[in-house]
C-alpha cells in the first residue's frame, strides 16, 4: 500500500510551531482538562486544544476557569479555545491567554451548544460573515502567537457558506483551519458530510484539518486522500481511548494497522489518567470526573456494564484507582480472548 506521507507533508506547519504529525485532539468541554490533554500528546496526538474557555473576563477568576488555563507540566504548543461574539472582547481574551502561558489560540465557531448560540458565539457566528472577519482580524492583531480557527460547514444545510469563511479566515492572517463536517442545526445528529471540506482545501493554501465522524484509522486516511486536508482531528472516538491517536498515525504512515494495546498498557494509561484527575481536581471533585472517564474505557466491552455501575458508586479515590485497574483488566482479558477464539474458529 502506497505511504499518504509521501504525497501529504510529514509535518504541518502553524506559525512558527512545526506539527509533527498530522493527528489531533479536537476541543471538548468537560472532557479536554490537562490530565487527558498530556496523556493524548504522550500516545500520538500532534496537538491538544483546551476545552472552551470563554471570553468575558468577568469569568476569568472562577475555579472553573483557572483550571482551564492551568498549563503546568504540558507538552508544547500550548492550545488554548476561546469563544466569544464581541471583536474587542475576544482579542482582549486572546493577550491575556498569551500572557497565561497559551502558545496557539483556536477561536470557536463551531460549538451548536444552545448557551453558547444564545449568546452569537460559537457557530451562531457563521450566519455574520462580516463579525466573523473583524473577530478574525481583530484576534490576530491582539498577539503575537500563531491563531486558528474552528468552523462548521455553515449554519444550515442550505447554507453552506465555509469556503467564504475560510477564504475570510486566510485574508485576515488565521494559520490554520479545522472543519467539522455538520451545519450548525445538525448539531451531532447524522452523518458528517466532506464534500464541504474538499470544497475549502481547493479555496485556501493554509493548513487545512477535517473532524466529523473519523473514528478509525481507515476512516482518518480516507479523508485525507479523497479531501486533501492536511490532518484529522478527533473528538468523541478518544473518549475511554486515548490511544487512537498512534493507531491513526500509523496507519497514514504505513497502511498497516497497529494490533490492539495489551490489558497491562491499558490498565497503566488509565490508572496513570485517573492519578492526574484526582491530582488536579483533588480527591472529592477529581472522582467524580473521573467516572465519565471510567465508563469511556469499560464501553461497548464484554463484560464491562456491571464494573461500571460498580465503579459509579465508589467515593474514594484509592478505591477508584483499584478497582477501575481490576475492572479494565477483567474486561480487556476477556476481549482478547474471545477474539482469539473466534480466529480459532
Amino acid at each position: 500500500m502506497d505511504n499518504i506521507r509521501n504525497r501529504y507533508p510529514a509535518v504541518m506547519q502553524i506559525g512558527q510551531y512545526n506539527i509533527a504529525g498530522a493527528v489531533l485532539l479536537a476541543p471538548m468541554a468537560g472532557v479536554t482538562d490537562r490530565p487527558f490533554r498530556i496523556l493524548c500528546r504522550r500516545l500520538g496526538a500532534a496537538l491538544a486544544a483546551s476545552e472552551m474557555v470563554a471570553s468575558n473576563p468577568a469569568l476569568r477568576e472562577t475555579r472553573q476557569s483557572r483550571l482551564k488555563r492551568d498549563h503546568n507540566g504540558e507538552p508544547s504548543p500550548r492550545v488554548v479555545q476561546i469563544a466569544g461574539a464581541e471583536p474587542a472582547v475576544m482579542a482582549d481574551a486572546a493577550r491575556f491567554n498569551v500572557d497565561q502561558g497559551a502558545e496557539i489560540i483556536d477561536i470557536n465557531m463551531g460549538c451548536p451548544a444552545k448557551k453558547v448560540n444564545r449568546k452569537l458565539a460559537g457557530s451562531a457566528l457563521l450566519s455574520d460573515e462580516a463579525l466573523v472577519e473583524r473577530i478574525l482580524v481583530s484576534v490576530v492583531n491582539a498577539v503575537d502567537v500563531p491563531v486558528t480557527l474552528k468552523i462548521r460547514s455553515g449554519p444550515t444545510a442550505t447554507e453552506r457558506n465555509a469556503v467564504r469563511i475560510a477564504r475570510l479566515a486566510e485574508d485576515a492572517g488565521i494559520a490554520a483551519l479545522a472543519l467539522h463536517g455538520r451545519t450548525r442545526d445538525q448539531h451531532y445528529r447524522g452523518d458528517a458530510e466532506h464534500q464541504t471540506l474538499a470544497a475549502v482545501r481547493r479555496a485556501i493554501g493554509i493548513p487545512l484539518i477535517g473532524n466529523g465522524d473519523i473514528g478509525t484509522p481507515a476512516q482518518a486516511r480516507r479523508l485525507i486522500e479523497t479531501t486533501g486536508c492536511d490532518a484529522v482531528m478527533i473528538g468523541r472516538a478518544a473518549q475511554g481511548r486515548p490511544w487512537i491517536f498512534r493507531e491513526i498515525q500509523h496507519f497514514i504512515d504505513t497502511g498497516e494497522r497497529l494490533p490492539p494495546p495489551p490489558a497491562d498498557d491499558i490498565q497503566i494509561w488509565m490508572v496513570e489518567h485517573l492519578r492526574a484527575l484526582h491530582a488536579f481536581y483533588g480527591p472529592v471533585q477529581g472522582v467524580r470526573v473521573a467516572r465519565k472517564h471510567i465508563g469511556w474505557y469499560l464501553q461497548g466491552l464484554p463484560g464491562g456494564e456491571p464494573w461500571r455501575r460498580s465503579l459509579m458508586r465508589v467515593e474514594r479515590a484509592d478505591d477508584q484507582l483499584s478497582l477501575a485497574a481490576e475492572a479494565i483488566t477483567a474486561v480487556t482479558s476477556a476481549t482478547a480472548a474471545m477474539t482469539v477464539d473466534e480466529s480459532a474458529h
